[in-house]
């Protein structure tokens, strides 16, 4: 018998080449889709890299033929020219769930965040937010991921924040450093992603580590873990949104103006909404990724 196939897009993406392990792991069939398959191919024989670009139609129409399921592990955190967040994050997500509904795939996995509002003044956070809108509008029964910041090894986050505390003696703060944050592991996710394609359609599952801690909190307990004392700096939001405008001229921009306007929310699981408990998984802590994603020294 033919082992299910799976879509993966952004397959060899920082989260998508998690989830195309943990399908294979499974026993299904992996389509690993991405714009660039041969820059991080998977292991020759065990999935199969398409080139895929989910902002065209006949691209994603044949990335999701003959799948059983399709996961939309795509995200953008800079927008660059034409590549805006509601053109990712609105059009391309609606595109592929439309794709897949008229392919008659079963289930279909939506990758997007906690927080996400078609409401907010915040063009990332308001993408997100109408992503999942025209998403469920196109297939009713799309499965909806909403994780916490993603830590791992190569993360935007705690690595980052490792490498700066390791070279300065003082570091700033996203205003007082108040923000509470519950980040959570990349293989957590992944794998509740497959967890969830087994269940029930048109649920929405929240997914935050296993501990909850403030920006400043979440500082100093990489500072330990890198054997630093930083003078902790408070700076206000206006000046990190100056700095980020500043930086995002850069070709690999150290920060983007969503990051700081993230930072000013809670990032935190909602409690209402089933999470990793009803996945039957006990997500690791922040003390926990620390040495799977920063070397001690």
């Amino acid at each position: 018998m033919a082992r299910p196939l799976v879509t993966v897009f952004g397959g060899t993406g920082f989260l998508g080449r998690r989830v195309v392990r943990h399908l294979a792991e499974q026993g299904f069939a992996v389509r690993a889709a991405s714009r660039h398959p041969g820059r991080d191919p998977p292991p020759a024989g065990t999935v199969e890299p398409v080139r895929a670009d989910v902002a065209d139609d006949r691209s994603v129409a044949a990335a999701v033929a003959s799948a059983r399921a399709v996961v939309n592990a795509v995200s953008l955190y800079v927008e660059q020219g034409g590549t805006t967040f509601r053109a990712v994050h609105v059009d391309a997500a609606a595109r592929v769930a439309r794709e897949a509904q008229q392919a008659g795939v079963a289930t279909l996995v939506h990758l997007s965040g906690i927080g996400a509002d078609p409401a907010s003044r915040s063009p990332y956070i308001r993408s997100r937010g109408e992503g999942e809108r025209a998403v469920r509008a196109a297939f009713p029964g799309a499965i909806l991921i909403r994780p916490s910041a993603i830590v791992g090894p190569d993360d935007g986050l705690l690595v980052p924040v490792a490498r700066m505390l390791r070279r300065v003696p003082a570091f700033p703060l996203f205003g007082r450093g108040r923000t509470r944050l519950q980040p959570v592991h990349v293989e957590d996710v992944a794998a509740a992603i497959v967890r969830a394609m087994a269940g029930q359609g048109g649920v929405t599952y929240e997914l935050g580590g296993g501990g909850v801690y403030s920006y400043r909190e979440l500082i100093e307990l990489v500072a330990r873990h890198v054997g630093r004392r930083p003078l902790l700096l408070p700076v206000p939001f206006a000046a990190w949104q100056a700095l980020a405008l500043i930086a995002e001229q850069l070709p690999r921009p150290p920060i983007a103006r969503n990051q700081v306007e993230v930072m000013r929310f809670d990032n935190v699981a909602d409690p209402a909404l089933p999470g990793f408990p009803a996945l039957g998984m006990a997500p690791l802590s922040a003390e926990q990724v620390l040495p799977l994603a920063v070397p001690f020294r």
